[in-house]
């Protein structure tokens, strides 16, 4: 067995790791230094904006002790008129969307770093101990729980009858919905050298699409695991593990029948959900997800650049280099506007017909989990554990 002091430092080594990873690979010596001979790292500092839109702050609220440096990206997840969240320390909280005002609140002993899975009147969350924990939707109360081999850093999804979990050693296991019984796992191998964190899961008709650290998407029976194709979003090509990552971390995004996943390895293609075959492919993304408006596909870099992509062709629409090593988070489409957070805690809204910035509040921690949206209000989670939801106007 590894030490707890072991695992610590373990911990600590894989989240400097994924600092340097998505700012540019700096190196470790100038993280810790907080000096860097090379200005092209630097975060672009923010301009003065003329504001297009109202982003009004509608509350905020603690859920427990955030994420701080693990690099995992912790979320909400909406669901109706509930947001759903689970803090590193701290359990698992329900809150309505509107007011902010706690429905339940679940305390546990376990390090939960996955964000919450939400479906079929349950919401379940993971732990960096492979913790597996399912609750009743309605009120908090634990319905049963169950264990997986390594840390788990996404929500899982829910459906079909079954929970699925994706954890970090590329293995997805499906528990019975009911009483968490396992019911089948599927593994694919994982490079030696990754982004931090796991690949997203998107649930379709009876088909669940896996995001894999090897630069490939996944389609699973969903009944019984078995593969049905596995397509590259990239290429993990290069002569050392460093230029050979090609991480797809983001949830896909499942739009009818047609599948939208980016890379670290600067590539965002759209697959076809039932044949695996690929629609089209762009030279512009980022290991962290797309966001997906009814005409534009947005995506974020490695280096910070923010890009409109034709939702059609995938050929390039504008990109916002304004948030240039400013570790921005995921993308995520609120009407007209595309939002993200980046590493001061500052949250910004761009217009999707230009990539003109409209708006930006600032909620205090980093923000690397991917904003969340349901109509004009919107959810962000900052590494101190604080959910800020803002009404758009």
């Amino acid at each position: 067995m590894k030490s707890g002091k072991f695992r610590s430092l373990q911990l600590l080594a894989v989240a400097v790791i994924s600092v340097a990873m998505l700012a540019g690979c700096s190196s470790v010596k100038n993280l810790f230094s907080g000096k860097s001979k090379d200005k092209s790292a630097e975060p672009a500092k923010l301009t003065d904006i003329t504001p297009l839109v109202t982003a009004s702050p509608l509350w905020s609220v603690s859920v427990g002790k955030g994420e701080k440096d693990l690099g995992i990206g912790q979320h909400p997840t909406i669901n109706g008129d509930h947001v759903y969240a689970a803090a590193v320390d701290g359990g698992v909280s329900a809150i309505d969307l509107t007011t902010g005002k706690s429905l339940w609140h679940y305390d546990s002993k376990a390090h939960l770093s996955g964000g919450p899975g939400v479906g079929s009147g349950l919401v379940v969350v993971g732990g960096l101990k492979g913790e597996v924990i399912a609750l009743d939707e309605a009120t908090g109360q634990e319905k049963w729980t169950a264990k997986v081999n390594n840390e788990v850093l996404v929500a899982p999804a829910i459906g079909s009858g079954m929970v699925f979990v994706h954890s970090n050693d590329g293995r997805v296991t499906a528990f019975d919905a009911s009483n968490g019984t396992r019911r089948w796992f599927y593994s694919a191998d994982i490079p030696a050298l990754t982004v931090r964190g796991s690949g997203g899961m998107t649930l379709g008709p009876n088909i669940l699409f896996v995001s894999g650290d090897n630069g490939t998407l996944t389609a699973l029976n969903a009944n019984d695991g078995n593969l049905m194709w596995s397509t590259a979003v990239a290429e993990p090509d290069g002569r050392t593990e460093l230029e050979r990552m090609a991480d797809v971390d983001g949830d896909p995004v499942l739009e009818g029948t047609v599948l939208y996943a980016s890379s670290y390895k600067n590539h965002t293609t759209a697959i076809d959900g039932p044949s695996g075959q690929v629609l089209w492919d762009s030279e512009h993304g980022g290991a962290r997800g797309v966001g997906v408006s009814n005409s534009a596909i947005v995506t974020t870099d490695k280096n910070g650049n923010v890009i409109g992509l034709d939702k059609n062709t995938g050929g390039s629409l504008w990109q916002q280099a304004g948030l240039l090593n400013r570790n921005v988070s995921a993308p995520t489409v609120q009407g007209d506007y595309a939002l993200v957070g980046d590493f001061e805690g500052v949250v910004h809204w761009l217009r999707l017909s230009d990539g003109a910035f409209a708006a930006r509040s600032k909620v205090g921690a980093a923000v690397t989990g991917k904003p969340v949206v349901a109509g004009d209000i919107a959810v962000v989670q900052s590494t101190d554990g604080k959910l800020t939801a803002f009404s758009l106007k």
